[in-house]
């Protein structure tokens, strides 16, 4: 058991209450301001967060997660209806949510026919006298351009 303790005089008191008063506000972290060297030998270490990319990559992520989020917008609202409604029909429920699918798989397929029939835009230049030739040969429904120009 420890041993009871003398008061202290007022004075040295007082000087503790100082001492533990400064110490209470001293500052808790420190500073290291030294320069840090802009070029070493260690290799780059990967950060926390998302991974090192590529720019069109970096694009490609934002719009996905973008469009993720419009996802889960739009289908909680489709939800919330549907609940609200107390009706929600299984049959129907299927047709709204698999019609834009549908329908945007079918354009996707219209738009690559229509890239594929329509061929190239040239647009040549010439100053001067031109004497062009162009041949077309097909071999099993292949396509082959030929065209050779002389000035």
């Amino acid at each position: 058991m420890p041993e009871p303790q003398a008061p202290l005089s007022e004075e040295v008191a007082t000087a503790e209450a100082q001492r533990l008063i400064h110490d209470a506000y001293r500052p808790t972290s420190f500073r290291d301001d030294t320069p840090t060297p802009l070029v070493g030998t260690s290799p780059p270490v990967a950060q926390p967060g998302r991974p090192p990319m590529s720019q069109s990559a970096t694009d490609a992520s934002a719009l996905m997660l973008t469009g993720s989020v419009l996802t889960a917008v739009l289908g909680g609202s489709a939800t919330a209806v549907l609940w609200a409604s107390g009706h929600a029909d299984p049959m129907v429920v299927a047709c709204i949510c698999g019609a834009p699918a549908i329908g945007l798989l079918a354009l996707k397929g219209v738009v690559k026919s229509v890239k594929r029939l329509v061929p190239d835009e040239v647009h040549n230049h010439y100053d001067g006298t031109v004497y062009q030739e162009h041949s077309e040969t097909t071999n099993n429904n292949r396509w082959w351009g030929k065209s050779s120009t002389r000035t």
